[in-house]
């Protein structure tokens, strides 16, 4: 068990900003959720909170429950736009509203007030779409980050398809209703000068697709919130937790958390339960297949961290995830993590060290022997929180004020040669 009261255990890493941002700056972030549950929503309700710290002039266009009047506060300001009727949900707590465009005037005005410097948009949502077409009107640099693989996304929610049609040419249909997602998700970020992207294998990846300079735009962690220091499980709980934190979808892999528990029975292996946080499409099967779990639903704040700090070992099964915030939040909870081989979770764990990067049929393997190297599980778990603590969201977000200098004086020619065109080298 992971000691508490070490220097590790009790060291929140408190935030100090190095420097502040670059004189002259004023960001309008239009992020393309801010109040829900996921990636995008996490990392722009720090980014706000990281531009109140540091005096950035900020104007955050977002949507919410409601309509609010724009506020303005000290060198913050934001402006909360309601969807409507003619909203449809793409996720079950995110939705995209084909009506947005009447909050075209208001966006406006707040825009021309604050006279940004750079427009940030995180994805091709309505408010994305708004932003990139005001920041063009206005002559304002506009850079985008890349949050979600939709493209991927894409592929894996075509399953219902897919069973209408032979074996042989599912995987064929797959494979072009990838690329031509991703197509087409270039051709709109082509229209930023600069991208973000959360590893390094996706910055790659949008470069050659888009023609545009792509940087690290990674995340941080709050060492306070996600802490060792939450665990309050009863001496008499031997059950080793299995935690999944996330959106219970297909396109997270969910259903191997069923086989891995199949697996693990089978192998006489029973003083187990898996903590699952999180809803979706998929928490009605998993419940079904999965009786020794606990459902908790979506938690917030101290019931989150709790929740991380009472895990043993987080299972990510996620083949599209771009980063991982919640394999930072364990590893900072002082839990480690088991995650696949693609995508950004890969790039946070360090193999053998804080966790474990694993197939999918490799995954069973990996959770028994920690389960019965209790020695290797504790020295695992302080070496997470260690890890953990050195990342931060101050110099997550400091570097990506730097990184706007590349583009605040640069014309817009000159980021690209003339003639290149977005979508080359997809195939």
């Amino acid at each position: 068990m992971l000691a508490g009261n070490s220097a590790h255990g009790l060291q929140h890493g408190r935030r100090t900003l190095r420097r502040m941002p670059e004189a002259g700056l004023r960001v309008a972030y239009f992020p393309d959720s801010f109040h829900e549950v996921n990636g995008v929503a996490h990392t722009s309700r720090h980014y706000e909170a990281f531009a109140r710290r540091s005096g950035l002039p900020f104007l955050c266009v977002r949507a919410g429950l409601r309509t609010q009047k724009h506020q303005i506060e000290a060198n913050v300001e934001t402006l909360e736009l309601a969807r409507g009727p003619l909203s449809f949900s793409l996720e079950k707590d995110l939705r995209f509203d084909i009506g947005f465009v009447r909050h075209l005037p208001a966006i406006t005005r707040a825009l021309e007030q604050f006279q940004p410097t750079v427009v940030h948009i995180t994805g091709p949502s309505e408010i994305g779409m708004i932003g990139a077409i005001l920041a063009h009107r206005m002559g304002v640099p506009l850079v985008a980050s890349w949050h979600t693989n939709v493209h991927e996304y894409a592929g894996r929610r075509i399953h219902w398809l897919q069973r209408m049609l032979p074996p042989s040419w599912r995987p064929g249909l797959a494979r072009q209703v990838e690329h031509w997602a991703l197509f087409l998700t270039a051709s709109f970020y082509h229209a930023a000068r600069l991208l973000f992207a959360p590893n390094q294998q996706l910055c790659t990846l949008l470069q050659r697709a888009t023609r545009r300079p792509c940087q690290l735009m990674q995340r941080g962690v709050d060492a306070e919130m996600f802490s060792p220091r939450w665990r309050d499980r009863a001496p008499a709980d031997t059950a080793f937790v299995l935690g999944y934190v996330g959106r219970l979808s297909i396109e997270k892999n969910v259903t191997l958390l069923v086989e891995i528990g199949k697996e693990l029975i089978a192998r006489g292996i029973t003083n187990f339960r898996f903590l699952v946080v999180g809803h979706g499409a998929e928490e009605e099967a998993l419940r079904r297949e999965l009786p020794q779990a606990q459902f908790s639903g979506v938690l917030r704040g101290e019931a989150l961290s709790r929740a991380y700090a009472n895990m043993d070992l987080l299972v990510f099964p996620s083949h599209t995830d771009t980063f991982g915030n919640v394999v930072l939040e364990a590893l900072a909870s002082g839990v480690p993590a088991v995650v696949t081989e693609d995508g950004g979770p890969c790039t946070i764990v360090r193999d053998g060290e804080t966790g474990f990067v694993r197939p999918d049929a490799g995954f069973p393997d990996a959770i028994a022997d920690l389960m019965l190297d209790t020695e290797n599980h504790a020295a695992m778990r302080q070496r997470a929180r260690e890890f953990a603590l050195g990342a931060s969201w101050d110099a997550v977000f400091e570097k990506v004020c730097s990184n706007y200098g590349s583009v605040l004086n640069a014309p817009a020619s000159s980021v690209y040669p003339a003639g290149s065109r977005a979508g080359s080298g997809l195939g």
